[in-house]
C-alpha cells in the first residue's frame, strides 16, 4: 500500500514538473537549436564582405546589390507569421526539415545562378527558409550563443570570398546546413508542449527520432498525445503589435534594429572605400562589433535576474523559479527597463562618434574601437527588450518574437532602399 502511495506521488511529480527532460538533454537541446539558429544571422552576415565582389560578377552597382539584402529582408519580415504558428501546430520537427531542406536548396541555386534578376530571387527563397522558424525553447540561452555569428560571419566571408570566390560562400553554408539536417533528423526530440506536454506524452509517430532510445521520457510508447489538430494561423503575430503595451516595446526595438543593421551593411563598403582594404581585410572590420555583441552575451543574463530579483524583493515577493511568478500582478515593465538607460545612452554617443571619425577619416582603431562598444551595448539593449517582450507575452513567445521581426525587418527595408553608402 505504502509502495503504492509513494508511485502515485512520484507520478504526480513528473506530471508537475514543466520537463521531464535532465539537465544534459536539454543542453543537448540548446545546442541543436542554436546550431540552427545560428544560420538566420550567419546568412546575413557571411554576406556583407562580398558585396564589392558580387557587384562586379554580375556587372551591376553597388546599390543593386544592396537591393538583394533588402529582399532578404523584406522577406524575413514575413516567414515568421506564416511559419511560426506552424510549428506549434505540426511540431518543431517537421518545420526544421522543411526550413533546411529548402535553405540548402537555395544555396545550391545561388552558386549556379549566373544572372542579377536569379541572385535577387534565390536570396528571396532563403530568407523564407531559414528566417521562417523563430525557436522558443529556451530562447535567452539560444540568443546568447547565436550572436557569434556576427564575429565569425564576416571573416568567413571576407576569407572565402578573398581566397576561392563569393560562391564558396554559399557552398560553406550549403555544407554546414547539411550537417544541421542530419543532426535535427536523428537527434532532435519533438518539444511542441501543445504535442508532448512536458516531454512525457509520446508523440505520434511522424514526429519521433529514428532511434527510440534517444529522449524517450514517455510512460508508454503507446499512450499518444491528446492534442486535436488545428489549421496554423499565419496572422496570429499581428494580434501582438495590437497591444499597445508590445507596440511600444517593439517600436523601440526595432529602431535599435534599424541602426544596428545600417551600421553592418556600409561597412565593409565604407572601410574599403576610406582605408582602401582588401576583401580579406574587410570581412576582419567587423570582428569588434561581435566581439562586443558576444561579451555582452556573458553578463547580460545575470544582470537581468539581478534587477528582477531586486524589484520583487522590494514587493516582498518569492524568488523562487521552482515556483513560478505572476508576471500579471508584478511590474516586469521597471525590473527590466530600469537597467537599460546606461547602455542605451552609449549606444547613442557610440554610434553618433562613429560617424563623426569616419566622416573625417580618423586613424582606423579610432572606429574599431567604437564599434567594440556599440557592438557590446547594443546587444545589451537588445536583450533587455527582448526578455520584457517575452515576460510580457509568456504564453507566446514564438508569436510574440516574430512580431518584432515584422516591424525590425520592415524598417530596415525601407532604410536598406535608401541607405546606399550612408552610415
Amino acid at each position: 500500500m505504502a509502495d503504492e502511495k509513494t508511485s502515485d506521488r512520484q507520478e504526480e511529480e513528473v506530471l508537475e514538473k514543466y520537463s521531464v527532460f535532465s539537465a544534459a538533454e536539454k543542453w543537448r537541446i540548446v545546442a541543436m537549436v542554436s546550431y540552427a539558429a545560428w544560420f538566420s544571422t550567419l546568412t546575413s552576415f557571411i554576406y556583407y564582405p562580398a558585396i564589392h565582389q558580387l557587384a562586379q560578377t554580375f556587372a551591376v552597382p553597388v546599390d543593386k546589390i544592396n537591393l538583394t539584402i533588402t529582399s532578404y529582408m523584406a522577406v524575413a519580415t514575413i516567414a515568421p507569421t506564416l511559419l511560426g504558428d506552424a510549428a506549434d501546430v505540426l511540431g518543431r520537427r517537421p518545420v526544421y526539415v522543411l526550413a533546411l531542406s529548402l535553405y540548402i536548396g537555395a544555396n545550391i541555386a545561388i552558386v549556379l545562378s549566373n544572372s542579377y534578376a536569379a541572385l535577387v530571387g534565390l536570396r528571396v527563397l532563403q530568407a523564407l527558409a531559414i528566417s521562417a522558424y523563430e525557436p522558443d525553447e529556451c530562447s535567452k540561452l539560444i540568443r546568447e550563443r547565436i550572436t557569434i555569428a556576427p564575429s565569425i560571419g564576416p571573416i568567413l566571408g571576407g576569407s572565402l570570398s578573398y581566397a576561392a570566390g563569393w560562391t564558396w560562400i554559399f557552398w560553406f553554408l550549403c555544407i554546414a546546413a547539411g550537417l544541421c539536417l542530419s543532426v535535427m533528423i536523428f537527434c532532435l526530440p519533438e518539444t511542441s508542449r501543445n504535442i508532448v506536454r512536458n516531454g512525457s506524452m509520446s508523440p505520434p509517430r511522424y514526429l519521433r527520432l529514428p532511434i527510440s532510445a534517444l529522449f524517450n521520457h514517455s510512460r508508454d510508447n503507446d499512450t499518444k498525445s491528446s492534442y486535436t489538430w488545428r489549421i496554423p494561423n499565419p496572422l496570429r503575430s499581428l494580434t501582438i503589435i495590437a497591444r499597445r503595451d508590445n507596440a511600444v516595446i517593439i517600436l523601440a526595438c526595432g529602431i535599435l534594429y534599424v541602426v544596428y543593421t545600417c551600421i553592418n551593411t556600409s561597412l565593409s563598403v565604407l572601410f574599403i572605400d576610406i582605408y582602401r582594404l582588401t576583401q580579406w581585410q574587410a570581412g576582419l572590420i567587423y570582428l569588434p562589433f561581435g566581439i562586443g555583441g558576444t561579451v555582452s552575451t556573458f553578463f547580460s543574463g545575470h544582470l537581468l535576474d539581478k534587477a528582477y530579483r531586486e524589484a520583487r524583493t522590494k514587493l516582498g515577493l518569492s524568488t523562487d523559479k521552482a515556483v513560478g511568478d505572476d508576471l500579471a500582478n508584478f511590474p516586469i515593465e521597471k525590473a527590466r527597463l530600469g537597467i537599460i538607460w546606461t547602455p542605451m545612452l552609449i549606444t547613442s554617443c557610440s554610434v553618433l562618434a562613429f560617424g563623426w571619425v569616419l566622416h573625417f577619416h580618423h586613424h582606423i582603431a579610432i572606429p574599431l574601437c567604437l564599434q567594440f562598444i556599440v557592438g557590446l551595448c547594443m546587444q545589451l539593449d537588445f536583450s533587455i527588450y527582448n526578455t520584457l517582450l517575452v515576460d510580457k507575452n509568456y504564453r507566446t513567445p514564438a508569436a510574440a518574437q516574430a512580431s518584432s521581426n515584422i516591424v525590425s525587418s520592415s524598417s530596415t527595408t525601407g532604410k536598406e532602399q535608401r541607405g546606399g553608402k550612408r552610415v
